[in-house]
C-alpha cells in the first residue's frame, strides 16, 4: 500500500468515527405528546463514577425535524430518590437517540436509571455497577459475539438478564448483520418468523439505522442491556462481512458504492445507537481502545481488528483457494509487513499492559474479537485413515462434499482453518506477542467471530507460553458445525491443533467469566434451543485458570 492511499485510508478511518458530536445545532427543543421509548434503554463503559446512559425517543410523526426534550435520572433503587439527573435533547441529526454521563455516583455500586418526557411518558428503568476502586475481592462478566437476528431468537440474553450477579457485559462484536431477509440465516428465520427491517442489505446511513432499531425492538436483548452496562466494540457485520480496512468480501463496490462512504454510514449509525463512549478528538484509535479497571483485581482492554488496521485477507471465510491457488495465498498470508492490530493500536496495547501488571494488578484482558491461537485445518485421512475418511465424506452432499475434499488438500498443504482470524496474519500476531513479553503480562484474551466455543492455550513462534483465550459462541449465528451436523468439527479441530484445549462448533450461548485474586473461572453457558423464544441455560464446560497460570484448570 503506497504512502498516499494510508493517508486517504486514515482519513477515511477518521470519518467513520464521526459519530455526530458536530453535527449541526438545532433550535429550542419541541416536546411531543406521543412520543415513546419503544427500543428500551441501555448503558454501556461504565467508570468509578457513573455510566453512558443511552434510550432512542421515537416520535409519533416519523417525519418530524425539532428536537426532544427529555430528564434522566439514576437512583440507588427502582423508583427510589435519584442521586443525579440531568436533562439531554433527542435530535433528528442523531435519530431521537440520545447519551448522557452520570458522574457524582459511588464506585463498586449498583444504579437503576430511567428517562422521562415533559409529558411524564416514562422509559424502562436500567440497571448497571459503576467499576469498582481500590481492593476487590471478584468480578463477573457476561462474554458475548454473533446475533444473526434471523438466525435464531437470543435466549442467552434472557439467561443474561435473569443472573443474580454481573459486572458487565463484554460485546465482542457482529452485534447486527448486513444481509438482506434473502441471506445469511434466510431459511431459518423464515421457519420462526424472524423477519428482517429493512428487507435489503443495508448499504446507506437510512439502512443501519432502520437495521439497528429492528434489533433494539428484540425483547431479550433490550431485557439484557436494561440489566447491565455493556463494553462493546464492532467486528466485521456492524459494517459488511470480511471487512479490512479498504474493503470487504460483502462489499462491491461497482454496485454498492464507495466503501469508506459505507463505511462511515455504519459507524455512525452504530455510535448512534450502541450505548459507547463517543470519540471526543480526531485519534480513531481513541474512540475504540479503552481501558477499564474492575479496581485493582482485573484490567480489561479493549482492542479493534477490523476496520483501523487490518490488511485485506489472504482468503475469506467460505472461499475455499483451489489447488492451484493455495501456494500464493500462503505467500501472501506469511508477508512479514501484513497487519491486523497497527503500531499505534500496539503500542497503546503494550504500554497499558505494562501499567497494570506494574501495578500487581492479577488480571489482564484483551476484549478481542477473532480467536487467537493457532488452529489447523484437520487432516481427515491423517487423523482417521483413508478408508474411513472416505467413508465420512461419502456421506455429505455432493455440493458440500467437494469444498470439504477440496479444503482437505489446503489444510494439507498448510492453509490454517480460518484466515480471517489471527491464523491469517501470523506475523502480526507475532508482533503482538513480543509485546506482550515486554510488558510481562499473561493476558485472558477473549475472543468471539467463530460461533464456536473455544478454551485455547496460546504460544509464540517458538513454543514459549503466551496467555489463555477463552472464546465465546454466537447468541444465535449458525457454524461450520451446524452446516456439516454429521461431522465431529469442534473434536476434530481438537485434534489436530496443539493449542486447542476445547472447541465446541454447534452450542449457542455466551461465556460467564468470574474473577477472583485466585482464579479465573469460564462458565461455558449453552442454551437448548435459539429456535424458540424459550430456553434453557446449562454449563457445558467449565475451565479454570489460577492467576499466573498460562494452562487451564477443566472441570
Amino acid at each position: 500500500m503506497s504512502e498516499d492511499s494510508m493517508k486517504l485510508d486514515r482519513r477515511a478511518a477518521l470519518g467513520l468515527i464521526g459519530s455526530g458530536a458536530a453535527l449541526p445545532g438545532i433550535g429550542m427543543a419541541a416536546t411531543q405528546a406521543a412520543a415513546s421509548f419503544v427500543h428500551g434503554v441501555a448503558s454501556g463503559d461504565p467508570t468509578q463514577r457513573g455510566a453512558i446512559l443511552w434510550t432512542r425517543v421515537t416520535p409519533a410523526d416519523p417525519a418530524q425535524q425539532a428536537a426532544i426534550a427529555l430528564r434522566w435520572h439514576v437512583a440507588e433503587s427502582a423508583g427510589g430518590k435519584p442521586v443525579e439527573s440531568g436533562t439531554a435533547q433527542a435530535r433528528p441529526a442523531r435519530d431521537f437517540t440520545v447519551k448522557v454521563e452520570p458522574r457524582t455516583l459511588k464506585a463498586g455500586h449498583d444504579y437503576h436509571y430511567w428517562f422521562e418526557l415533559a409529558d411524564g411518558t416514562q422509559s424502562p428503568v436500567g440497571r448497571f455497577r459503576t467499576l469498582a476502586k481500590g481492593t476487590t475481592a471478584d468480578a463477573v462478566l457476561a462474554v458475548v459475539s454473533c446475533q444473526l437476528y434471523p438466525g435464531g431468537f437470543f435466549t442467552a440474553y434472557d439467561s443474561i438478564a435473569a443472573l443474580d450477579r454481573i459486572d458487565a457485559v463484554v460485546h465482542l462484536g457482529d452485534y447486527i448483520y448486513e444481509y438482506g431477509a434473502d441471506g445469511y440465516g434466510a431459511e431459518i428465520g423464515q421457519k420462526i418468523g424472524r423477519g428482517l427491517e429493512p428487507a435489503h442489505e443495508i448499504v446507506t446511513l437510512a439502512d443501519y439505522r432502520t437495521r439497528h432499531a429492528h434489533y433494539k425492538g428484540d425483547r431479550s436483548l433490550q431485557a439484557a442491556h436494561a440489566r447491565a452496562a455493556f463494553i462493546c466494540v464492532w467486528d466485521d457485520h456492524e459494517t459488511a462481512n470480511d471487512s479490512w480496512i479498504g474493503g470487504a468480501e460483502n462489499h462491491q463496490p461497482a454496485t454498492e458504492g464507495d466503501w469508506a462512504k459505507r463505511k462511515a454510514a455504519a459507524m455512525q449509525a452504530y455510535f448512534e445507537w450502541m450505548p459507547i463512549r463517543d470519540p471526543q478528538g480526531n485519534d480513531p484509535w481513541e474512540a475504540i481502545n479503552r481501558r477499564f479497571d474492575f479496581g485493582d483485581l482485573a484490567t480489561l482492554l479493549m482492542v479493534e481488528t477490523r476496520l483501523l488496521a487490518r490488511s485485506e485477507q489472504a482468503g475469506f471465510k467460505g472461499e475455499t483457494p483451489g489447488r492451484s491457488e493455495v501456494a500464493a495465498v500462503l505467500a501472501e498470508r506469511n508477508r512479514p509487513d501484513r497487519e491486523m492490530l497497527g503500531e499505534p493500536q500496539r503500542a497503546w496495547l503494550e504500554k497499558e499492559l505494562a501499567a497494570s501488571v506494574k501495578a500487581g494488578t492479577p488480571w489482564q484482558i484483551l476484549g478481542n474479537q477473532v480467536v487467537m491461537a493457532r488452529v489447523n485445518g484437520p487432516d481427515l485421512a491423517k487423523l482417521f485413515g483413508a478408508e474411513k475418511t472416505a467413508a465420512m465424506v461419502a456421506t455429505l452432499e455432493p455440493s458440500v462434499r467437494a469444498q470439504v475434499e477440496l479444503a482437505q488438500a489446503g489444510y494439507r498443504a498448510g492453509l490454517p482453518f480460518n484466515l480471517d482470524a489471527w491464523d491469517g496474519y501470523p506475523a502480526a500476531r507475532e508482533r503482538l506477542y513480543q509485546s506482550i513479553r515486554r510488558a510481562g503480562a499473561h493476558p485472558l484474551v477473549l475472543a468471539g467471530d467463530s460461533h464456536a466455543f473455544w478454551a485455547n492455550q496460546l504460544a509464540d513462534a517458538q513454543g514459549n507460553a503466551i496467555g489463555v483465550e477463552f472464546g465465546t459462541s454466537s447468541i444465535s449465528s449458525p457454524s461450520i458445525g451446524d452446516m456439516l451436523p454429521k461431522m465431529p468439527i469442534g473434536d476434530l479441530l481438537q485434534q489436530a491443533s496443539p493449542e486447542v484445549a476445547f472447541c465446541d462448533q454447534r452450542a449457542k450461548g455466551y461465556i460467564l467469566l468470574t474473577l477472583t485474586r485466585e482464579k479465573a473461572t469460564g462458565d461455558y453457558i449453552a442454551m437448548s434451543t435459539i429456535y424458540a423464544p424459550k430456553a434453557e441455560a446449562r454449563t457445558l464446560k467449565r475451565f479454570s485458570l489460577p492467576a499466573g497460570a498460562t494452562r487451564f484448570d477443566a472441570t
